[in-house]
């Protein structure tokens, strides 16, 4: 199979079809800040910008200043949302600031243009490297190996990736050869960080020996996101078959690897949880044994607690 080589900016837009008009997630860094720059001039008077504002560093009112000038120079409407995205024990800094971020994205688009319906975000191809990168490192399963999608459907809008096939390295020199600047996060070469020290050493090793990384290991994210299509299409029929809540005895008529698939499946889409590999194998482990009346079943899964009802099994949170 031949290779899909990496998009420049101009065609990766071109293949980019967001309802108008739209909004752009703006941090000021080079990545959505020709995310920004490429969008205002493809679709004058369509875009809208959100930047939000994490409080943790000095560097970010500098940001927010940055990106106020820039959208009053593009004529692009600008809201700004302040969180705070401290982590929780066992959270790590990462995610709490990416999920303060989208929370505050999927709150500030339709409050400020409720006629905005598509949000844009900037992750490239890079970014998609070290998402799977990261992934592999952890164990992870087809969810995680399928990465970051291009487009996904969450809380009522439409979210984009459109440069997932673009290097950075490209966003960078595109900007450097329109004029214009950008803001560059500190934390950036703080190598404490997982995904930094991917991209200072591990990246650079990748170009030179696997010169087509980004091509080859984006196939092999979207072959994973298509067979977890699949087992969730799956899925959502065993779930269908043995009931919601699960029916203990409908469950223990699948094979083991179904029943951690239908398990993945309810324990996600109605409980908006996700086990570890050791509960789930716990659980599964609990409901083989599970052929008498007075067999329990109390078990620590995700956020909460399944545990025996009756026939079935239940969930509830901690």
């Amino acid at each position: 199979m031949a290779l899909t080589p990496m998009l420049p900016i101009e065609q990766a837009l071109a293949d980019f079809s967001p309802g108008l008009p739209f909004a752009v997630a703006f941090s000021g860094g080079a990545d959505s800040t020709a995310l920004l720059l490429a969008c205002a001039r493809r679709w004058p008077g369509q875009v809208r910008a959100v930047h939000i504002h994490h409080g943790l560093q000095v560097a970010a009112d500098a940001f927010e200043t940055h990106c106020r000038a820039l959208c009053q120079q593009l004529n692009v409407p600008l809201a700004v949302r302040r969180v705070q995205a401290g982590h929780t024990p066992g959270q790590s800094p990462e995610e709490a600031a990416r999920k303060a971020r989208y929370a505050a994205l999927a709150e500030a688009v339709p409050s400020e243009w409720p006629e905005v319906q598509d949000i844009a975000l900037a992750q490239h191809a890079d970014d998609q490297v070290e998402t799977l990168l990261i992934a592999l490192s952890r164990g992870a399963g087809l969810p995680g190996l399928a990465s970051m999608p291009s487009h996904w459907q969450r809380q009522g809008l439409d979210w984009h990736r459109p440069f997932l096939s673009v290097p950075g390295a490209a966003l960078r020199a595109w900007l450097q050869s329109q004029g214009h600047g950008w803001v560059e996060d500190p934390s950036n070469s703080d190598e404490s960080f997982t995904r930094n020290r991917i991209r200072a050493r591990v990246l650079p090793a990748l170009a030179e020996a696997l010169p087509a990384f980004r091509e080859t290991f984006a196939r092999s994210a979207k072959h994973a996101a298509q067979a977890q299509e699949v087992l969730n299409e799956v899925a959502a029929q065993d779930l269908a078959h043995i009931g919601v809540p699960p029916h203990i005895e409908a469950l223990q008529r699948l094979s083991r690897a179904r029943q951690a698939l239908v398990l993945r499946h309810w324990l996600r889409q109605q409980h908006a949880t996700t086990p570890s590999t050791a509960q789930l194998n716990a659980l599964l482990d609990q409901l083989t044994a599970c052929t008498t009346r007075g067999h329990r079943i109390h078990l620590k899964v995700g956020m909460g607690f399944v545990q025996r009802d009756g026939q079935h099994l239940s969930w509830q949170a901690a």
